[in-house]
């Protein structure tokens, strides 16, 4: 048995930026056991399994994501990167608009003439929530705008902060993070005039319960960030950075209850996953 294996930078066109994956090729889906494996065995924030449909009638793809530790319901850059995988590697048309069966039911991924995909996601509302002293004590800031985005089992801690500037001297206590009840915290805040790339609105994301304490770059958190900015700043397209150390680029789309998040892959590695 033996299946192709790709690493991919995404949300970036410079090779070792942006947040990485692996896409794992399949010819039907594996077990769940296996899977889990293979996602802790390359230890990257997420590992995308793809494979067609039960339906051969049907040109839709099963696509699940892993993290290191569990599978997850939503991953945009891991998305982004099985689409790169598939329109470069000839699995997709170049026109093609790629439709993928998820967990968070049907995604749909397109390529246009500048390289960029463009992704088609649920978008999360978000919602107002009472102050919570452990996550402002475990980020290391004062009481700040917080707000949830809630998922079907889940929820996001949105924390508003000042300025760029406050956003980018964080030095969260993972440990403390890792302790409360939520899948990820995302602080963000509106960008400063002379941000590199002019970019709308900037954030980082901070995961360790499901053992990443920085993620470099978040597509499914611009889910919920499309409806913040939205009713912040009173338009619906934005571009956005995440500022982690890798850092990443994303034009971002509010059309409603779904979100357009488009981006750039490179794909840095192929080989054989031979287990």
């Amino acid at each position: 048995m033996s299946f192709p294996i790709f690493q991919v930078d995404a949300f970036t066109h410079i090779p070792y930026r942006g947040n990485p994956a692996a896409v794992v090729v399949l010819d039907k889906m594996q077990p769940d056991e296996w899977l889990q494996k293979v996602a802790a065995e390359m230890n990257l924030s997420e590992t995308a399994f793809v494979a067609p449909n039960i339906d051969p009638f049907k040109r839709v793809w099963q696509l699940r994501w892993f993290t290191p530790k569990a599978e997850v319901e939503l991953c945009g850059h891991a998305t982004l990167a099985t689409a790169q995988v598939m329109f470069s590697e000839g699995f997709a048309k170049p026109q093609e608009t790629i439709r993928f069966d998820t967990l968070s039911n049907e995604l749909q991924a397109s390529k246009d003439s500048g390289g960029w995909i463009e992704l088609n996601f649920p978008t999360s509302k978000i919602q107002t929530t009472d102050p919570n002293p452990e996550l402002m004590s475990a980020l290391g800031i004062e009481n700040s705008n917080l707000h949830k985005a809630v998922f079907d089992q889940d929820f996001d801690y949105i924390v508003e902060l000042a300025d760029e500037k406050a956003v980018k001297k964080l030095q969260p206590d993972f440990a403390a993070l890792s302790k409360l009840d939520c899948r990820a915290i995302t602080v963000t805040a509106k960008a400063d005039e002379n941000s590199e790339g002019n970019p709308d609105f900037v954030s980082r994301v901070f995961v360790p319960r499901l053992g990443i304490n920085e993620d470099p770059v978040t597509g499914s958190a611009h889910c919920y960030l499309s409806d913040l900015w939205a009713k912040k700043l009173g338009k619906s397209e934005f571009r956005a950075h995440q500022i982690s150390e890798r850092g990443g680029t994303l034009k971002v789309k509010l059309l409603g209850d779904r979100t357009s998040i488009a981006g750039r892959a490179v794909i840095i590695l192929k080989g054989k996953l031979l287990k």
